[in-house]
């Protein structure tokens, strides 16, 4: 139905060195991630006692906690826009607000709330990437050349045949 196939995927432990280098964030990002941190725990009422930038660290710790804990699957998608097609069927970060029919609306049952009270991740089940330029780093991280299978289905002879001659005898 969406005109994706299925290229890459493994079942694998992760490594922390491994999540650390999947989520590749500046201090520019921690400092603004932990800006809304520190925002959100001063309307709640609880204490800051750190900086900013430590919270946001936090964030990125937390997430390979959770990568690191089980087993998880990395897939690689391809197909005409990919990763929007991959986005709507993942449906938002925060499970609760996430549309129904996703897999995280549908399938997780955490918050962001939860995952606060905790001081740990959302356990959100699935992630994908934002942009093409990002899944290609991150396929990069998961996968070696190798992994990844060159096959062609029956419907992109239809799809992106440019002379639409190839269904022809």
């Amino acid at each position: 139905r969406t005109g994706l196939k299925l290229v890459g995927l493994k079942l694998m432990m992760a490594s922390e060195e491994k999540c650390w280098t999947h989520y590749n964030k500046d201090d520019k990002w921690y400092e603004e991630k932990g800006a809304n941190v520190v925002k959100n725990r001063t309307a709640a009422g609880l204490p800051v006692d750190k900086p900013a930038i430590e919270y946001g660290r936090d964030i990125i710790g937390a997430l390979v906690k959770f990568m690191t804990c089980s087993p998880v699957v990395a897939m690689v998608w391809e197909g005409n826009q990919a990763v929007g097609i991959v986005k709507k069927l993942v449906g938002g970060t925060e499970p609760t607000s996430s549309d129904v029919g996703t897999i995280r609306g549908d399938l997780t049952l955490d918050s962001y709330e939860l995952a606060n009270l905790a001081s740990r991740a959302v356990r959100n089940l699935i992630h994908c990437s934002d942009k093409p330029e990002e899944a290609q780093r991150e396929i990069e991280i998961w996968f070696d050349e190798k992994d990844l299978v060159n096959y062609r289905l029956v419907q992109e002879q239809i799809l992106y045949d440019v002379n639409i001659d190839g269904l022809l005898e």
